[in-house]
């Protein structure tokens, strides 16, 4: 073996005719098991028909629960015969994070969405990273990444795509954003040498999307119903799987974004939102304050939008340190 072949290995055939459900092996050396692995949850739904090749992700951040949750159940409800190429699913794609409920990585500390394109013989998440970009996403046509705010932020259900003028993909882009009947949908440069999922898709040549689906550290039923019937309307247009109408007609279009920008905290203290994800904002719009109890008599700090937008997620813990993001915006 060299030292640029990838050491995961898959314990089913992601190519064979059918429903095949199984694990990434990656291997993980630790204290208590010498020769150990960790097991990632994987799926591959080969149709009868020729047709794309989908990548469907969640997981990718630990405590980001929805994707997790609607993964996991098309893996039991697809129905492999209405399938048309071939669909994969990796429901909790940087497991150790899953499992803990949290953002990163307990296995290495990794972020898998700061990790991208990953090295073949590396951490855990390294080599997850490595596998997902040069086995699973390549040669794909569409890659769909489910996420959400997570533990700190709460998000307007919303799609993220790269967009360049004139590129192979845009109408698939167009037709998936519809389909997926989110919120707002925000096109976005592309990252080519970026370290996210979206960076993976774009090195590929496949379309990519990133999904903000609630958050907060809760699931909403109805969100999760929602990205449900977005997935399935999403792969139903992109010609990978009839969903013989099931998830409805498409719903009105979403707001659409090209810019975006990011308010952070500039001072440590107690965060108290005036503005939350939904609302539009005017520039010079008082968006939040910061108190200071610690501080007797300190005035607290008024954030100020600095820009017109339409608030795509929000910050929902109250304690904040300097440098921690408030809300996304988009323009």
């Amino acid at each position: 073996m060299s030292e640029t072949t990838n050491p995961i290995a898959c314990t089913v055939d992601l190519t064979t005719p059918g429903r095949n459900l199984g694990y990434l092996l990656v291997p993980h050396s630790v204290h208590r098991s010498a020769y150990g692995h960790i097991h990632v949850p994987v799926a591959s739904l080969v149709g009868p028909r020729d047709g794309p090749s989908i990548l469907l992700m969640a997981g990718n951040h630990g405590d980001e629960y929805e994707g997790q949750i609607v993964l996991s159940g098309l893996m039991r409800d697809l129905d492999p015969a209405r399938i048309s190429g071939r669909l994969t699913l990796l429901p909790m794609a940087n497991f150790p994070a899953a499992e803990a409920g949290m953002r990163t990585s307990p296995a290495d500390g990794g972020n898998l969405n700061r990790t991208f394109p990953g090295k073949p013989r590396g951490t855990p998440t390294e080599m997850l990273a490595h596998f997902i970009e040069h086995r699973l996403v390549a040669e794909t046509d569409l890659v769909i990444d489910l996420h959400s705010g997570g533990s700190s932020l709460y998000c307007v259900p919303f799609g993220m795509t790269s967009w360049v003028e004139g590129n192979e993909h845009n109408p698939l882009r167009r037709s998936v954003m519809a389909a997926l009947g989110l919120d707002a949908a925000l096109y976005h440069l592309p990252d080519g040498d970026g370290w996210y999922s979206s960076s993976a898709a774009w090195r590929a040549g496949a379309a990519g999307f990133t999904l903000e689906l609630g958050g907060g550290g809760t699931v909403d039923p109805e969100i999760r119903r929602r990205a449900r019937d977005g997935v399935l309307r999403a792969l139903r247009v992109a010609g990978g799987y009839d969903d013989e109408g099931e998830a409805g007609p498409i719903p009105d279009h979403p707001r659409e974004f090209k810019d975006e920008s990011l308010i952070f905290a500039e001072e440590p203290g107690l965060y108290e939102p005036l503005c939350h994800a939904g609302d539009s904002v005017d520039a010079g719009t008082r968006a939040a304050y910061i108190h200071f109890p610690e501080t007797p008599g300190k005035a607290p700090l008024v954030v100020i939008a600095p820009r017109d937008g339409y608030i795509l997620a929000h910050r929902v813990p109250a304690r904040v340190l300097r440098g921690d993001c408030l809300f996304h915006v988009g323009h």
